[in-house]
């Protein structure tokens, strides 16, 4: 069976675009879409940062019940990022 993880970048370039304390709350946006019964949150941090921030990324780590997947461009600060968050 197919399993379903939902991509929140664009939750996030709606905040980004909001300022940095605005809503909507990515963590609870990834709370609120595991318990509506997805079985996974993806993300996909850019370089630039523009949607998906590295920080993001490590703070959902400790959020994400189910699995987390990040897909991105195996540069070197992604590399590092994901050997340190072991998604």
């Amino acid at each position: 069976m197919v399993k379903l993880s939902v991509n929140i970048n664009k939750i996030a370039t709606l905040r980004n675009a909001r300022g940095l304390h605005a809503r909507p709350d990515l963590l609870q946006a990834a709370r609120d879409i595991e318990r509506f019964g997805a079985e996974g949150i993806t993300v996909h941090p850019r370089p630039d940062e523009r949607h998906i921030r590295y920080d993001d990324v490590r703070n959902l780590k400790s959020v994400v019940t189910t699995e987390l997947n990040v897909e991105g461009n195996p540069t070197p600060d992604f590399v590092a990022l994901c050997r340190e968050v072991r998604p």
